[in-house]
């Protein structure tokens, strides 16, 4: 059930996503999924208006380490020309691939009309897609199977997506007002993919290799994707692609890699609250982990930094 995958003209070496996610998708954790064996991962989500107006802070989120190739952005907005010129911009000149967020559930791109809110607006969201599609660039969608339980809505979307150019579309199997909690509707995933003949991601609720083959099983999904389950655990995408994974997860070695790679391009102080978070991840259900979660969190150098992960990791 994993197998390489085709979308729009790039061919993809399986089809196991590691999904865009806001302040920790960065080229050093990315290099880590693409090393366990990750088929494409995503920047974080970056803003249309960012992109097309200047911004440094956009311009970070969208840094490559040397080593990615294959590497996808997925940019988020609502009005249709700045979203056609982000696709344009210099900024995204290195990415083939570009995804459209319609499917965050956070208030504040709801209020404006961003993200998930485009599952109100049919019209819109269709606009955007054939716009950002006239960039000649390969064109996906994610989105979500609609916003409250008693409006689901994902095989009409994927309708749309697939009528406006779409070359793919990820579907999350809960409604917005669920956010990243409660049961996911693979249901409505497996309508959408019998409704349309270009790819079709299923995402949601994925923690270990039971979830992704059951995820494929339910939906008849082309391909998944991996969101917070990734974020504990990078190394999920080897335990997926693998009854028995090759190797084992050295988090010692892994996380000082990460750490030393981030040093090639971060200022230390954004090192810092970015690993202590990462770490925080990585060493959930460990036994005493509130304890090294205490330690982990005074750390105020990188030097404290390596030493607390040294002494939380032994292997």
């Amino acid at each position: 059930m994993i197998h390489a995958l085709k979308i729009g003209e790039i061919v993809y070496k399986n089809n196991l996503f590691v999904a865009p996610l806001a302040g920790y998708t960065d080229f050093a954790f990315r290099k880590l999924c693409y090393q366990f064996g990750a088929g494409l991962c995503f920047t974080e989500m970056v803003s249309s208006k960012g992109l097309v107006y200047g911004s440094e802070k956009t311009e970070e989120l969208l840094h490559l380490d040397e080593t990615e190739t294959v590497t996808a952005t997925q940019i988020f907005g609502s009005d249709p020309y700045i979203m056609r010129q982000a696709c344009e911009s210099a900024a995204l000149q290195k990415f083939r691939h570009i995804d459209i967020n319609m499917g965050c559930p956070v208030p504040k791109l709801y209020k404006n009309g961003e993200g998930s809110a485009l599952l109100n607006n049919f019209p819109l969201a269709e606009k955007i897609i054939k716009e950002c599609k006239k960039s000649g660039k390969v064109i996906t969608v994610k989105f979500r199977v609609g916003l409250e339980e008693d409006k689901l809505l994902a095989t009409e979307f994927a309708k749309l997506c697939e009528g406006a150019g779409a070359d793919s579309i990820t579907i999350h199997g809960r409604v917005r007002s669920n956010g990243h909690t409660g049961k996911v509707d693979y249901k409505q995933i497996a309508s959408a993919k019998k409704a349309v003949q270009i790819p079709v991601i299923a995402n949601g609720g994925i923690q270990n290799r039971q979830d992704a083959l059951k995820t494929l099983q339910e939906t008849g999904a082309d391909g998944i994707m991996v969101a917070r389950g990734a974020m504990e655990n990078p190394h999920i995408c080897s335990e997926i692609l693998y009854d028995s994974p090759p190797t084992a997860w050295k988090k010692k070695e892994s996380i000082l890699q990460q750490l030393s790679d981030m040093q090639k391009f971060y200022s230390d102080k954004f090192i810092i609250v970015q690993m202590r978070k990462m770490i925080a991840f990585y060493s959930k259900g460990m036994p005493n982990s509130s304890i090294y979660r205490k330690q982990l969190f005074s750390c105020n150098s990188i030097v404290e930094l390596e030493k607390c992960i040294t002494q939380i990791f032994t292997v």
